[in-house]
């Protein structure tokens, strides 16, 4: 027993290094391969022995829901920041610093060192405050909160594969870090995700917030860290020199951190950052500009909100206040009724801005949102704007806001489920209809080009379609009937819909609309499971087997195929549509084989669709966005930014030709 106990630990220690170097360091010394099976190994000896240590990498996720949040009182206070909106506001902050040195120099002999900065990216996430024991040992992490006492979060930052569960240190410590959603992560989360995030920052606080450790995993949220608010031991005599300890602890940081003296210095590096702000992965609101001497520090103190020390240079406003007139509430696929804020126009970062985001009548309440109130209103990542709350002192008269009792389309009698409302007239509610059967259409469903939703919509109204299996018996008059459309153009939707009629497993199942299984999953279960039949009556322990399938996603699966009315709309479908036998695949050794590979620009050899299938089959990982981990860069014409960033990393980049040149194929 004891010998299995130190291999536990030796595993346990092995496998936090690799983490560190994949997470941290973007230098992995182990494929993945050997790393699951290390993973495994140690997962059965802890299944064997019961002996389970607190940072083994087995206790980093988990499928559980846990009862509730506990309060946490942090050991020392989280400051907000001060800011400046201008670059005038920057400059009195910066001679202020220097007029209290020198008067601190002019009346004292043990003198401060001249003025110096560290500056940094202000993150756009949610804070989080990690404390670690004398043993090393992370022990809690918490929300900021109130800045004296916050949530205990512990379990969900544990998910972020970054965050180290021990670290060589004898002092205990408290740590300040961001944790965000990269651009990426929200790319990848959306596309699945029956409900889409709004925006990272949302993804990154409903992550952290979230009961449900398998949702919260679901968002893959890294964490930078920057400021080590509370340590036993010997203090840190400068900011760099916490920058340093915090780096060789294992902990990731975004590695910006830039000494600036004088003005000009600190404007250069700001212009710098603002020019790089859309290129990166994750989303920053501005910078921080933090004096360097802690000693400096100290001596300068705080007001009763903020560091005298540090600041926040905010970019253009993306923040703006108007008048929300009234609430339109709009019906989507899954049922979901949500509402959205019509408002007095307002401009907002170039953009005249007329709706918001409402999340559910929850959010509402919470924010204390009213009819003919002064609403702060945020745009980020340039999707619809979200209301952030009310304005105090708004003049004029507020009404509350009631949700509506029916759905706004259809008239059915709404049920409440959690904080959402759905109207449960699947197959004759409008908007429903319609946006499932454009997303049954779709390209990486079954593909039926050209079916738009405005088309489904005059189907609907004009033609009486009512289910997604009668698409297979419209005929060429009942798309003459349509505005707009000729012989020619009503031609080629029957093609499209008759070329349907032969489609693989995976694109079936994603076309179905299965709550919160995309692509990747249905790709999953084709591959686990075969056919349809076994899909459908399989058990949730058969479904859990399956790869990336957790509790929420195996109870999706089995709730959907559980519904009399869906069985009936696929046994109609099946009748009509022959699911392609999956072909198991056999992949030779290729240079694509196990690769990260990224299309861009406008190809012409070949559609993004055939150029992605192709890679799959290859055995190589399709990702969107450039990194020091992309392998290869395949690239059109007009190929912009990402093309421009392969060349800056030196990543591997193709022309299509020498693409199907080193798969081994000709063109044509």
């Amino acid at each position: 027993m004891e010998e299995k106990k130190q291999r536990i630990e030796t595993l346990v220690e092995v496998l936090n290094r690799h983490a560190r170097e994949y997470y941290v360091l973007d230098s992995p010394t182990i494929s993945d391969q050997d790393y699951d099976a290390l993973y495994d190994e140690l997962k059965a000896l802890e299944e064997e022995t019961g002996h389970v240590l607190s940072y083994s990498p087995t206790q980093r996720v988990g499928d559980e829901v846990l009862p509730g949040f506990s309060k946490h009182r942090h050991k020392a206070r989280l400051w907000s920041l001060d800011k400046a909106q201008s670059l005038t506001e920057l400059l009195a902050w910066h001679e202020r610093n220097l007029a209290f040195v020198a008067d601190y120099n002019a009346s004292h002999e043990d003198s401060l060192p001249p003025v110096s900065y560290v500056v940094t990216r202000k993150f756009d996430g949610l804070t989080v405050n990690l404390t670690y024991g004398e043993d090393g040992v992370l022990q809690t992490a918490a929300t900021r909160g109130n800045g004296a006492e916050g949530e205990l979060v512990t379990a969900q930052v544990k998910t972020i594969g970054s965050v180290p569960l021990k670290i060589a240190s004898g002092d205990v410590l408290e740590i300040h870090g961001e944790a965000l959603m990269t651009k990426e992560a929200f790319r990848r989360y959306n596309e699945e995700a029956q409900v889409p995030l709004k925006n990272t920052r949302n993804g990154a606080a409903g992550a952290l917030r979230n009961l449900n450790l398998a949702e919260t995993r679901r968002r893959s949220l890294t964490a930078f860290f920057y400021d080590v608010g509370y340590k036993e031991g010997k203090p840190f005599e400068t900011y760099q020199e916490m920058i340093t300890f915090i780096e060789e602890k294992g902990f990731l940081t975004d590695g910006f951190f830039k000494q600036a003296s004088t003005f000009p210095e600190i404007e250069a590096i700001i212009r710098g950052i603002e020019a790089e702000r859309e290129s990166l992965d994750f989303d920053i609101d501005g910078v921080v500009i933090a004096l360097n001497d802690m000693r400096t520090r100290d001596l300068m103190g705080y007001t009763v909100k903020f560091p005298r020390w540090a600041i926040a240079y905010k970019f253009e406003a993306e923040e703006a206040t108007t008048t929300l007139l009234s609430v339109e509430w709009n019906v989507g696929r899954s049922g979901r009724v949500n509402p959205t804020a019509i408002l007095e126009p307002v401009e907002l970062s170039g953009v005249t801005v007329k709706r918001a985001t409402l999340n559910n009548m929850d959010d509402i309440r919470r924010k204390g949102v009213r009819l003919g109130a002064t609403v702060l209103v945020r745009r980020s990542n340039d999707v619809i704007p979200e209301i952030m709350g009310v304005v105090e002192g708004g003049k004029g008269f507020t009404e509350e806001i009631l949700p509506p009792e029916v759905c706004p389309s259809c008239g059915t009698p709404l049920i409440l489920d959690g904080a959402h409302l759905f109207c449960e007239n699947t197959l004759s509610c409008k908007p429903q209809l319609i946006k499932s059967i454009v997303h049954y259409s779709g390209r990486n469903a079954m593909n039926i080009d050209g079916l738009s939703e405005k088309t489904v919509e005059q189907l609907f109204e004009k033609r009486d379609l009512r289910d997604v299996s009668a698409l297979y018996h419209l005929t060429l008059e009942d798309f003459l009937q349509l505005d707009k459309v000729k012989e020619k153009k009503a031609t080629k939707f029957l093609q499209a819909i008759a070329d349907s009629r032969h489609r693989e497993l995976h694109a079936f199942l994603y076309a179905l609309g299965i709550p919160n299984v995309g692509i990747s999953t249905a790709r999953d279960l084709e591959k686990t499971f075969g056919t349809l039949e076994k899909i459908r009556h399989a058990t949730k322990e058969e479904l859990l087997s399956v790869n990336e399938v957790g509790e929420v996603v195996a109870d999706s699966i089995l709730a959907f195929f559980r519904s009399p009315l869906i069985q009936a709309e696929v046994d109609r479908l099946l009748e009509v549509v022959e699911l392609k036998a999956p072909v198991e695949a056999v992949v030779t050794l290729n240079p694509f084989l196990g690769k990260t590979v990224v299309l861009t620009g406008s190809l012409t050899m070949f559609t993004r669709k055939e150029a992605e299938e192709k890679l799959l089959a290859l055995g190589a990982k399709v990702s969107s966005s450039v990194s020091k981990k992309t392998d290869y860069v395949v690239y059109g014409e007009e190929a912009g930014s990402k093309l421009t960033k392969a060349q800056e990393l030196g990543v591997a980049t193709l022309t299509e030709e020498e693409f199907l040149q080193l798969a081994g194929e000709q063109h044509g």
